[in-house]
Formats: C-alpha cells, structure tokens, sequence
C-alpha cells in the first residue's frame, strides 16, 4: 500500500458537540471513524459516505497563492459535527487524512486515488474536504480506475477553469488538474464531458476560455446566474445528468461571494451567492448517478467567524440529504 506512508488516521475528537441532545441528532453523533490501515470499510446495501480529508495546499503554493488550505479538513470536520441530521438511519465514516508533508504532489494525489478507489470498489460514496483544489486530479485517479469505461460528466462549482498548462518540468498545479483529466481522457480515448457553473471573466485570462473552448468545456458563467437565468442552469444540470452513466461533482468554495466566503484561498467579490448553488447541488445528489464529491479551497487563517467553514459544511449536509444512489456497476 504505497499510499498508507501518506495516510493519517482520523482523530475522533474532532467531532465535538453538545452533550444534553438526543442520540443520532448530529453529525458529531453519528460519524463512524474507520482506520483504513487496520480495518477494510465493511460491506452493506445502505447508502454510505466517507469523509477523506486532503491536508495539502502545495498546488495553491507553486500557482504562488496564499496557503493555508491544508487545514481545511479540520476546520469543516468541526463544523459539520454540530450540524443537525434529518435523514435517519445515516452511515457516514471518516476515514482520515492524505497529507503532502514533502512538496511531492503528485504522490499525495496518487495516495487520494487510491484510497478513493478503495472506498468505490466498497461501494461507499467518498466526500473529499480540501485542501487546494489539486485534489481533483488525484480524486479522478480513484474514479478511473474503478469506472474505466462507464461515461462520466464533471461538475464544477468554481470561479475559474482549473485548466491552465501544466508548470515546467511537468509539475501539477491547483490550476491545473481539469488539464489533466482532459488529457487523461484523450489519452483513454473517453469523450470529455466537462462542466462549470459560476465561471467569472475577471477570474480567468482570455487564452483559459480558448482552452476551455478547445476541450468542448460546458460553460454556465456567474453573470447568468446573478441575472436569474436559474432555469437554464437547471436544463444545463439536466443535460448533465440525461448524458452520463456517472456523475463527478467538485465545488470550489470560490465559486461563492467574498461575504459568504471570506476564506479561500482566491476570493471573489462578485461570485455566487449560496442560493444560486444549493437547488442546483440538490438536483445533481438527487440524479442517484453521482459515485464522488470534494469541497476544495478553505484556507481557515482567513476566514471570518468561520463563515466559510461552515457554508462547506453546509453544502455537505445538502449533499448527504438529498443523495440517492442507484448504481450498481
């Protein structure tokens, strides 16, 4: 297991909470922490989620952002255990941390796929809690190698492409591993079915949007949505789902308003509000086809009464309550 020397098991007492409420009335409650080292996920019919956490900001270091983001999965960890449950019975494991201690990205986000392969071949819905948003070339690998042939769409929630040229000497960063994924798939021979909702021309240079252009990437921009073109992004989700026997769904915490998102890593004044989101991630859980999601970009030392941590958890409980699963490959 070359990916157990970058793997730290989950630590239980993250998960805080009041101790007055009924039993199963929070998340704090119910999380189940599973070491994969010394315990294989055990096998069930129910739906199950797992929350990995990738404490790695070192494709936001060499794209020269601000770092921070591999305390991310903390910080949404602790937030998330005190929010409510509504579904009952709830199976949701943590599984622990991929960490990137050494500079080496590319082995941390091969530990990721392998862990995300792990979780698929056991039939558990794998939540990935970022860390930059280099988390998604390594979220891929998983997926690849446990659906190889089925035809799989991205959604992306995100101000910007993620799809700039790879840096020199071949190095990966945060901003580029939908690049990757494009290639990867040229290279399988898989048609690329790539989409991103809430895309800012501030956020991206002209030469992004012919690159996009270049991959046939799906385009729903920030300013249709603050224009209240609501049903189009709907139809846009719908085609999405109509199209593909898998679903991928990333979201960017930048994709949200700096108000709502204060700490990310990238902020955004004139990104999206809460609201533009959430019905669109309802109607994409609800599709019973997504088999993965991460939450990328929450840089904790920035962030404001922990607004954005808790806007990440939010969107985690939207995903946990609104998630159906009918695949059975």
């Amino acid at each position: 297991m070359q990916w157990a020397t970058r793997y730290i098991p989950p630590d239980p007492t993250l998960w805080q909470g009041r101790q007055d409420l009924p039993s199963a009335a929070c998340f704090f409650q119910a999380i189940t922490s599973l070491n994969l080292l010394l315990e294989h996920p055990p096998q069930a019919e129910t739906i199950r989620f797992a929350l990995v956490g990738f404490k790695c900001d070192e494709g936001i270091r060499r794209d020269l952002g601000r770092i921070g983001a591999a305390e991310g999965p903390t910080a949404i960890r602790q937030s998330l255990g005190k929010l409510p449950i509504q579904k009952s019975p709830l199976t949701c494991y943590d599984v622990g941390n991929i960490v990137c201690l050494d500079h080496d990205l590319e082995a941390s986000q091969y530990a990721l796929g392998e862990v995300i392969a792990l979780l698929l071949e056991n039939r558990i819905t794998p939540i990935v809690l970022g860390g930059g948003h280099e988390l998604a070339w390594g979220h891929f690998q998983g997926i690849a190698k446990t659906y190889p042939h089925q035809h799989l769409g991205i959604i992306n929630f995100d101000a910007h492409f993620d799809m700039e040229p790879m840096h020199p000497r071949h190095q990966a960063g945060a901003s580029t591993p939908f690049t990757q994924i494009a290639e990867a798939h040229r290279a399988a021979r898989r048609h690329f079915d790539y989409n991103c909702i809430g895309i800012q021309h501030a956020g991206n240079i002209r030469q992004l949007f012919d690159t996009a252009k270049h991959y046939h990437t799906h385009i729903i921009l920030a300013d249709e949505l603050h224009q209240g073109q609501q049903e189009k992004c709907l139809d846009f989700v719908d085609r999405v789902i109509d199209q593909n026997e898998i679903i991928y769904l990333s979201l960017a915490l930048d994709v949200f308003a700096t108000p709502y998102a204060p700490g990310v890593s990238s902020v955004q004044p004139l990104g999206l509000n809460p609201w533009h989101v959430i019905p669109l991630i309802r109607q994409i859980a609800g599709s019973g086809k997504v088999i993965g999601y991460d939450i990328a970009e929450l840089c904790p030392r920035y962030d404001i009464h922990h607004c954005t941590a808790k806007l990440a958890a939010l969107m985690i409980y939207e995903i946990i309550h609104h998630h159906v699963c009918h695949i059975r490959y």
